[in-house]
């Protein structure tokens, strides 16, 4: 395969970073990169061919799950993290699959989001009392996904601090030590296989309650079962969402005309914005852009031909859900902030068997984080520049100064 645009790339002032990547998915459907930890992993970049390998049952984690394999990747991957739904593959992954969506269902999210209704403009009422500039980070977009996530795993109001604290260390910037998120994570399980014994007894209206009272003789978990759910749920829908919450937030007042557009209409528009914030909202922040990232790996069981390329039995492949998101033969200007784009088949939250469990969950959350907050505060400006941790690969935001 004949290679004219290089990946990765470093980033790149976006004009050029544009251009690059129309070359590289005009060029080839993927390429072999050899990942810092891990070795070699095809990377997916156009759209089609990333939802062909996400469709495909030919494709597997378990050889990552076990320890067969390392995963290729950026960093490594802890062993808690291999033990979570996400590298599980059918018929365990069906059955786990199935049992959380009976616990996240449209009449679940839309309780859930009256909740969020509540608490985000619980949040903007405190900063509004406080006055002056505030951290949108810390006041807002960090409390919002925690309280959810405590609403739907059933965690009592009395836990919370707790459970808060303890989830901290799933996000990037914690600054804790290895020893300390350890602790933290121990305690965490702890208290979750606690509460998870709780919930058998006295069953509320909860996804654990859900989980651990599953009726179904093939249904019946384990709490080694349940334990990995709850955390994958927590760390995607923690430091994701906050993540998501944060960029659209940030996208938004740095575009006055989509920023215009969502005052004009902030109930018309709260879903297609919360996709566009999904598919582009880093981008959108951002100066510059550099290709390189991906989804979770696979291994593939026998030889495979995805977009004309050979992809042959043991070799490992993933998905940049970055470049397949901005896709000119799927995305009318791909690189154009739209909140009203109407045609939207991102992968940012995965695609087939592997797509996202907490994506209701999620979208929810962001729609109605952006929406309240623009509906209180009209006015919300940037009072000074974000801030972003370098030491981390994905260089989260760590500040947000906002007035209004």
């Amino acid at each position: 395969m004949t290679q004219t645009a290089e990946y990765p790339f470093a980033p790149l002032p976006m004009e050029q970073a544009a251009e690059h990547i129309r070359a590289i998915l005009r060029d080839r459907p993927m390429t072999k990169v050899t990942m810092p930890v891990g070795g070699d992993v095809w990377v997916v970049h156009r759209n089609k061919a990333a939802k062909e390998l996400l469709s495909d049952k030919r494709f597997v984690r378990e050889p990552f799950r076990t320890g067969e394999r390392e995963v290729p990747f950026m960093a490594p991957f802890p062993d808690m993290l291999r033990s979570t739904l996400q590298f599980e593959d059918p018929p365990q992954h069906t059955k786990l699959r199935k049992l959380v969506q009976k616990g996240i269902t449209p009449r679940r999210v839309k309780a859930m989001r009256e909740s969020a209704v509540a608490f985000a403009n619980e949040l903007i009422d405190q900063m509004v009392a406080k006055g002056g500039t505030r951290d949108l980070i810390s006041e807002y977009a960090m409390s919002l996904p925690i309280q959810m996530l405590s609403d739907l795993l059933g965690v009592p109001v009395e836990d919370r601090a707790r459970f808060e604290h303890w989830s901290s260390s799933f996000l990037e910037t914690s600054g804790k030590t290895v020893e300390e998120m350890g602790q933290d994570v121990a305690e965490l399980a702890a208290y979750m296989s606690e509460l998870i014994a709780r919930r058998r007894e006295e069953p509320r209206e909860d996804l654990l309650s859900a989980l651990a009272n599953a009726r179904d003789k093939d249904e019946t978990l384990t709490d080694d079962e349940i334990l990995p759910i709850a955390f994958i749920l927590i760390i995607g829908g923690f430091d994701n969402t906050a993540t998501f919450l944060a960029s659209g937030v940030l996208a938004l007042l740095r575009s006055d005309d989509q920023r215009e557009r969502l005052l004009a209409d902030i109930d018309g528009l709260a879903s297609t914005a919360a996709e566009e914030v999904l598919r582009h909202g880093r981008t959108a922040v951002s100066l510059q852009m550099g290709g390189g990232g991906s989804l979770v790996p696979f291994v593939a069981t026998e030889d495979v031909e995805i977009d004309g390329q050979l992809v042959k039995e043991g070799e490992a492949i993933a998905v940049d859900p970055g470049l397949a998101g901005h896709d000119p033969e799927v995305f009318d200007d791909p690189f154009r902030f739209d909140i009203g784009r109407t045609d939207n088949p991102h992968l940012t939250l995965s695609h087939g068997l592997h797509h996202c469990l907490g994506a209701p969950l999620a979208r929810m959350e962001l729609q109605v984080g952006i929406t309240e907050l623009f509906r209180r505060l009209p006015g919300l400006r940037l009072d000074g520049e974000p801030t972003y941790s370098s030491e981390h690969i994905s260089q989260p935001m760590t500040s947000m100064p906002v007035a209004w």
